[in-house]
């Protein structure tokens, strides 16, 4: 995802196979992977030519905050989760959030 969220575009996945430089993955594992990504809704993908190209549904940030509702929505007491989340906050991410909330 991290390659996807990074392009300026859509890739191939031996774009994405060489953008992950240095690891020896072989093209069948990243289409692999790729089409596990577009099964769970995260990647989309479209025909070029013989290929396919492929980019997040989402902004890196859109997937986080998902992440965070997700989170959010198991636990229990959600008051108490969101008073231990905001406990751990540094104090100028606290001050953006209450700028956000305002």
């Amino acid at each position: 995802m991290e390659t996807l969220w990074s392009a300026p575009g859509p890739l191939t996945a031996r774009d994405v196979q060489d953008a992950l430089d240095g690891r020896d993955l072989a093209t069948t594992t990243v289409l692999t992977v790729l089409g596990r990504l577009e099964r769970k809704g995260l990647v989309s993908r479209e025909r070029a030519g013989r290929a396919h190209r492929y980019r997040s549904v989402a902004s890196r940030e859109d997937h986080v905050a998902e992440l965070m509702l997700d989170a959010l929505d198991a636990a229990p007491d959600r008051g108490a989760a969101l008073a231990r989340f905001l406990g751990n906050m540094p104090d100028e991410e606290r001050a953006a959030l209450r700028d956000l909330l305002d």
